[in-house]
């Protein structure tokens, strides 16, 4: 089981680094604001919005990194810690922005915390 943690948090992590590049470098291409659905215009007057949330999301993926090279107990600890603060951000951006933020976000989080939790130290 800890192999498949280490998986699932190293996808999470991923994912929150895919992220940070749509929201820090290509927020105003066409692609990313299909993905959006935003319009040039909107993109343009929210990219510095924008990257400053991908920074954000950059941190979440530095945390469960630091959680996958750190030697337990730390190692540990900082997934569990970093799992939550996903699930927690997943769960606010999807009542706050888009509740398809629940699929892309917190439910690979929640599933990443179970197997980091369920694979123990």
């Amino acid at each position: 089981m800890r192999v498949v943690s280490e998986i699932l948090v190293g996808l999470v992590a991923a994912i929150h680094v895919y992220i940070l590049i749509m929201e820090m470098f290509l927020w105003t291409t066409e692609r990313v604001r299909a993905s959006f659905g935003s319009t040039p215009e909107f993109a343009e007057q929210t990219k510095v919005l924008a990257a400053n949330q991908g920074l954000y999301n950059g941190f979440l993926a530095a945390g469960l990194i630091w959680g996958l090279l750190a030697s337990d107990p730390v190692g540990y600890q900082v997934k569990i810690f970093f799992c939550v603060c996903v699930v927690i951000a997943g769960l606010y951006g999807a009542a706050t922005a888009n509740r398809r933020i629940l699929v892309v976000q917190a439910l690979p989080g929640a599933l990443a915390l179970a197997a980091v939790l369920i694979a123990g130290q």
